[in-house]
């Protein structure tokens, strides 16, 4: 998409009420966007996320739907109000779900873990289910999931958040290479520690997950990544600067590896 497609192009962000989803809605709102669905849980950070975005321009028509999107009827719920309100979706960002703090495999439950892997994994399958047939039927498209490092990288205490976010990486690389068919580019974005998130307020709340990434900090010598290091590179994925990028899963971590 050029300046002006990105203008009109009608986009749907998860988790888009707070931390790297509503970051990633002011940067397209920025960029010259003006139709773009929030969805989420909480429907009081709905309406001021809404009404942040109208701040940063006036022409911009922000919906907020709310909805469980670990939820197969609710994902199609809001893939559907998304298009009955703009006509269609441009661009999906899945940025809702993985805040689960880091910890020891032996001391979950096996239904704890099994549901982390779901809370993960889940909100990613189920939104671009519904969202493809209509990309599909329009021949164009693009869809940004956020995933972690952790799927790169192992860390003790995140055997589960791993082996999900790995399955985010390997389920956006395999769509690709069936998307790209009928025009649909899907990538991954990886970040690690995001400072300045719901999450990270979790983790330094937490002995554990703080002295881990207390360390992962350290290494961060380019700096602990916040979530408007992360919007630029999404609204970029979402462009026509890269319409012949797709399949890749992009490290965002201020140097903690190199992954």
């Amino acid at each position: 998409m050029t300046s002006a497609e990105l203008a009109e192009a009608r986009i749907l962000i998860t988790g888009g009420t707070s931390g790297i989803g509503l970051a990633t809605a002011e940067a397209f709102v920025n960029a010259g966007s003006r139709k773009i669905v929030l969805a989420g849980r909480d429907e009081a950070r709905g309406a001021a996320a809404c009404r942040r975005l109208k701040e940063l321009s006036d022409g911009t028509r922000p919906l907020f739907v709310s909805g469980d999107v670990t939820v197969a009827g609710d994902a199609a719920r809001i893939v559907a109000e998304a298009e009955a309100a703009f006509g269609g979706v441009d661009v999906l960002v899945n940025s809702a779900g993985g805040d689960h703090l880091p910890k020891l495999f032996h001391e979950q439950t096996a239904e704890g873990a099994v549901q982390v892997a779901h809370n993960c994994l889940d909100p990613v399958i189920l939104m671009c289910r519904a969202v493809l047939p209509s990309m599909y039927g329009q021949r164009s498209g693009a869809i940004i999931n956020v995933a972690s490092d952790a799927a790169k990288v192992g860390t003790p205490g995140e055997a589960v958040i791993g082996a999900a976010m790995a399955g985010i990486v390997m389920f956006s690389r395999g769509l690709s290479l069936e998307a790209k068919r009928l025009g649909v580019r899907v990538n991954a974005i990886t970040p690690s520690i995001v400072r300045g998130t719901r999450t990270y307020e979790r983790i330094q709340a937490e002995p554990f997950s703080e002295k881990l990434f207390a360390k992962a900090e350290g290494a961060a010598h380019l700096g602990v990544v916040e979530p408007d290091d992360i919007a630029p590179l999404i609204v970029f994925l979402a462009s026509a600067a890269a319409a012949r990028l797709t399949g890749q899963a992009i490290s965002v971590n201020g140097g903690i590896s190199a992954a």
